[in-house]
């Protein structure tokens, strides 16, 4: 079955226009190359990393949709709170950022993983969903108001309105092995205008070898859009069927 994208939603006059002239990637290239210049370091604490950088860097991290400014008084730093997922792609992926716990600084990668893996034990399937929508330059926020993992963007949010509710799990999940949570979700995603895209992260994540980011290589991620059954689409049809339908996806088109 042919995954039909639905059309993105613009929130004002010339914003696709100011998309296609500004696109994410060359945003998250120039942020790279800002962050890795002036050696910028984040602070492990609790479940996220604080972020210190300059003004303009901080104005570089709202347009690639990386983290969410903490107010403070101070003028000459900004400070930025970052998920565990937007942290480690700065560093594993980007390569651009540091990060310490207590006052030393973590090189070592392995280091950083595991703090982060002991916090949350599933951190290494959310972020191998997380850079696999991240890497084909999606934006993607936190989906905890919508009853999701995350809410894709195809670019700002301020530009656009998100198209996907993500919902991340693995084979031995136990979401959305019921009908009624499959209708939950749908209905849940379809109230507030977007698809569910559901990704399955295919790996081992028991053993030792999760405890090393160079685990990420052997997992893989499916897609798979589920939508909602309308009757008015195939109203002559003499069979009716009310379950939503799950349609593959093997790559979602890049924005």
């Amino acid at each position: 079955m042919q995954f039909d994208s639905m059309a993105p939603r613009w929130k004002w006059k010339g914003a696709e226009a100011k998309a296609l002239a500004e696109p994410i990637s060359n945003s998250v290239l120039e942020l790279q190359l800002s962050l890795a210049k002036t050696e910028s370091s984040g602070t492990l604490s609790s479940c996220n990393v604080l972020l210190a950088v300059e003004p303009e860097q901080a104005e570089l991290l709202d347009r690639c949709c990386f983290g969410r400014l903490v107010l403070s008084a101070e003028k000459v730093k900004k400070w930025i709170q970052l998920s565990f997922e937007e942290a480690f792609f700065l560093f594993h992926t980007l390569k651009c950022i540091k990060i310490s716990l207590q006052g030393r600084c973590l090189e070592n990668e392995v280091d950083t993983w595991m703090y982060m893996k002991s916090k949350r034990p599933n951190f290494p399937m959310f972020y191998k969903a997380y850079s696999h929508l991240r890497s084909k330059n999606w934006v993607l926020r936190s989906g905890l108001q919508y009853g999701v993992d995350f809410v894709a963007y195809r670019h700002h949010p301020s530009l656009v309105h998100s198209e996907y509710s993500v919902l991340v799990q693995s084979g031995d999940s136990d979401r959305l092995r019921v009908w009624s949570d499959i209708h939950c979700a749908v209905r849940l995603s379809g109230s507030v205008a977007k698809t569910l895209l559901t990704l399955y992260v295919n790996g081992n994540f028991k053993g030792e070898g999760l405890n090393l980011p160079a685990c990420l290589e052997d997992f893989t991620v499916e897609e798979q859009t589920v939508s909602r059954w309308s009757p008015e689409l195939s109203r002559e049809d003499e069979t009716t069927n009310s379950k939503p339908i799950v349609t593959s996806v093997s790559n979602l088109k890049n924005p």
